[in-house]
């Protein structure tokens, strides 16, 4: 069923995967637990394995802080053979539109998990199809839909296959759990037929840390148009981590799909008084909708681009509304 809407599957995964949701949905195979920092392992609270120090930290960073700009400065002393540190940073690269370095990046991390096959096959074959993901987001980025589809059709089929030896290997383990529940919330969002049941049981059962499933479950209820499931997700993530400003964008997003724009404006302002860690281009979209919510609750006809570029430009001022 899948192979009869590679077009758009082709366009989705490409894009998604990589965009700011996808900043996280490969990020989401970056989390940190806090209960066992010692372990270096984002995920396990038993059996960890060696992810590094470094890596560990730029998680932290980036995905309980939303620390993007500081996360990316620790990445640049991360450990050499972790695929997760250049899955991040291939992320990064492809935020700040530096296509030299996602592809480099993406690149290294299908190549740093290919050596860490024979040593932890699971985490191998699991990074393996991170990074023929993020090299088809690089196609798709730099050669367009058109060309790139044929390029992206070729790498699906070898995602899947690599998931599933993972799979086979531990099918409760909670990193392969959130990147793959992640996916396939994805899939279940962008493909008609599709059924997001089981991807949203997948992050609820198995994966961790439990603030980016629900984080997870969250973005896919909201894509699904459900916001009330999407509000007690998104609630849940921030009572684990309350200084996170995407997840503060997120419930704005949502309140504002239940038609509470005057409480959104609440959550879009927290969010933007921690703008000077996010990328501009992410700061510039949290204005922008923050403007056009006060448009609408107050009746307004202000040039919403002119408002966000304006907060961009003045990092820690609040545009008038």
């Amino acid at each position: 069923m899948i192979l009869s809407f590679t077009p758009l599957l082709a366009e989705n995964l490409g894009r998604s995967l990589v965009n700011r949701s996808l900043a996280i949905s490969i990020g989401l195979s970056t989390a940190l637990l806090w209960a066992h920092p010692a372990s270096a392992d984002p995920f396990r609270s038993s059996n960890p394995r060696p992810i590094g120090d470094k890596t560990e930290q730029a998680f932290k960073l980036l995905f309980e802080q939303g620390n993007y700009r500081e996360a990316a400065e620790v990445l640049q002393t991360a450990e050499a053979n972790e695929p997760l540190a250049y899955a991040m940073k291939a992320a990064l690269a492809y935020i700040d539109r530096d296509w030299d370095s996602m592809g480099q990046n993406a690149r290294l991390t299908r190549e740093s998990a290919e050596q860490l096959l024979a040593s932890d096959p699971l985490r191998g074959n699991l990074y393996i199809a991170a990074g023929q993901f993020l090299e088809g987001a690089h196609t798709l980025s730099t050669e367009g839909t058109v060309r790139a589809t044929p390029a992206i059709l070729g790498k699906l089929q070898q995602i899947f296959d690599s998931l599933n030896k993972a799979e086979k290997i531990d099918p409760t383990d909670p990193e392969l759990n959130l990147l793959k529940g992640y996916m396939d919330l994805m899939l279940a969002v962008n493909l008609p037929f599709s059924n997001p049941n089981q991807a949203i049981e997948r992050l609820e059962t198995y994966a961790a840390p439990s603030y980016l499933a629900q984080r997870g479950i969250a973005l896919g209820y909201r894509d699904l148009d459900q916001p009330e499931p999407a509000l007690i997700a998104v609630d849940q993530a921030i009572q684990e981590t309350p200084n996170n400003p995407e997840l503060l964008y997120l419930k704005a997003q949502i309140l504002r799909k239940q038609d509470k724009g005057q409480e959104s404006l609440r959550y879009f302002r927290q969010a933007l008084t921690m703008q000077a860690q996010l990328p501009k281009n992410l700061a510039y979209q949290i204005a922008w909708e923050q403007c056009r919510t006060v448009n609408q609750v107050r009746s307004k006809d202000r040039d919403c681009s002119t408002v966000a570029q304006r907060q961009v430009e003045s990092p820690g001022s609040q545009p008038s509304e």
